[in-house]
């Protein structure tokens, strides 16, 4: 089987589609990283795409690090743990994954983690109160809420 070459992309070209990328939706160096290498992008000319975008303010690690994890705890229920490991594996430093971390609104997380919790008791058949809330603290655990913060939760808002 013969492979392909990949052509290599001039610089404008690649900025273009990077801005472009980046307009859609926060994009992490590591996403806009690849794409570029998808493109053709290689070496310097790569460098220079990158950092022109940072100059440019369309890429910024840490506002997007900000929109990641707001967006998965809104829109996924997701919890600090399972958002912590979706930020490392977008390569995201552990300063700004702090960061991020800290600027959930702590009520919202709390809330999300109720009806995360209201919403699954009813698919869960168990008579038993104690095996009824194993199950749903290792679910919510699952989510990447902590296992503390949840025990306290099932513990507080029995129904």
């Amino acid at each position: 089987m013969e492979e392909k070459k990949q052509e290599s992309i001039s610089y404008q070209s690649a900025l273009k589609k990077a801005e472009a990328y980046c307009a859609y939706q926060e994009r992490s160096q590591y996403e806009v990283r690849g794409k570029l290498i998808s493109l053709g992008a290689r070496g310097l000319e790569l460098e220079n795409v990158i950092t022109t975008l940072i100059e440019t303010n369309f890429l910024n690690e840490e506002r997007f690090a900000t929109a990641y994890a707001k967006g998965k705890l809104r829109i996924k229920s997701w919890g600090r743990r399972k958002i912590a490991d979706g930020l490392k594996f977008k390569q995201v430093s552990a300063p700004l994954i702090k960061k991020a971390l800290k600027n959930l609104d702590e009520d919202e997380y709390l809330e999300k983690l109720k009806d995360l919790l209201d919403k699954k008791r009813p698919s869960i058949k168990e008579k038993q109160a104690y095996k009824l809330n194993y199950k749903l603290s290792q679910y919510a655990i699952s989510r990447g809420f902590e296992p503390d913060l949840v025990f306290y939760t099932l513990k507080t808002n029995e129904l």
